[in-house]
């Protein structure tokens, strides 16, 4: 394949895209009522710093298992120590970032889907005001709560079930579905964590995101975008610290990064070739930035992954 499929992104409101993961990650999403796959895989692809997004259409449920996540579902901010989740209903704008070494599970499913699961059951997990419809954000403690227990060791199941391709595996999928759902419902009664920050700055914090997807083969300075947001450098480097973990030009280098790995495993160009379609003038400084960020040269990493 000699040309990276781009994100499929259609602009809603103030430019949130809307994420078509079909079209920008796996065909097979497109067609597939339920979708399965492990965090570490989708991060590779997308990202730990996952900016503000939608997905018309489709619920998703993000179940992390470990570390530190910062979580932000419309205007509201969590930062949450795993295991946790959070839902994230069809339309409903979200960000989040995790950390490095995270591990979890993600599923996508279409909303007729859920609809169809659900409509049968009880008018309290379906009446206008159920947690099913509303963004969640749930701290878990598996060992001390059964549901929780349970609800993980189903995700489990749901992931193992996904990789077969034996008779009734839909029927299976839905079935462990259902009861994830049903699962979800019940921790929402727990409560949200405490939100941990003014929307104020979650809104410049999502511009700031939305600046650098537009203009990181730029390679724009800090003040630059500071400018363009109409906030100062240091405020704009003390909410990216508190709101995403990290320094506001680490975030710049990340994008960076993850456009590169992109283009290393999913096209054929040259390393060389690669550097200027990122906006770098010098092929030698992409190298050492790459070998810096990555820990190995960008060869070694397109080897690598070809090895896998």
């Amino acid at each position: 394949m000699d040309e990276i499929v781009p994100m499929a992104v259609v602009p809603q409101g103030d430019d949130i895209p809307n994420i078509n993961i079909g079209q920008s990650y796996d065909q097979h999403y497109t067609d597939a009522e339920i979708h399965y796959e492990n965090l570490e895989k989708l991060a590779a692809f997308f990202g730990r710093n996952m900016p503000v997004h939608y997905h018309d259409r489709f619920y998703q449920l993000h179940v992390i298992l470990n570390g530190t996540v910062r979580v932000h579902l419309d205007e509201q901010s969590y930062t949450v120590k795993g295991p946790m989740f959070f839902l994230t209903p069809p339309a409903v704008p979200h960000a989040f970032v995790t950390d490095n070494a995270a591990k979890g599970h993600v599923l996508t499913i279409k909303q007729q889907q859920v609809w169809e699961l659900l409509g049968g059951m009880e008018k309290s997990l379906w009446s206008s005001n159920s947690a099913i419809r509303t963004p969640l954000c749930v701290a878990l403690s598996p060992g001390e709560d059964a549901t929780a227990a349970r609800m993980l060791h189903l995700l489990d199941l749901i992931g193992e079930e996904f990789d077969q391709q034996e008779q009734q595996r839909g029927r299976a999928l839905q079935a462990l579905l259902q009861l994830i759902l049903i699962d979800v419902s019940r921790l929402a009664d727990q409560g949200q964590p405490q939100q941990n920050t003014r929307k104020e700055d979650v809104r410049i914090f999502h511009t700031f995101n939305s600046l650098i997807e537009q203009h990181y083969k730029e390679h724009l300075t800090l003040d630059q975008y500071a400018e363009q947001i109409g906030v100062t450098e240091a405020r704009l480097n003390e909410i990216c610290r508190r709101l995403a973990g990290l320094p506001s030009k680490r975030l710049i280098m990340d994008r960076i990064m993850q456009e590169a790995r992109r283009l290393l495993m999913f096209t054929t160009s040259p390393v060389t070739e690669i550097s200027y379609q990122l906006g770098f003038k010098d092929p030698a400084y992409f190298a050492r930035f790459f070998r810096r960020h990555a820990g190995m040269t960008a060869s070694q990493y397109r080897q690598s992954q070809i090895q896998e």
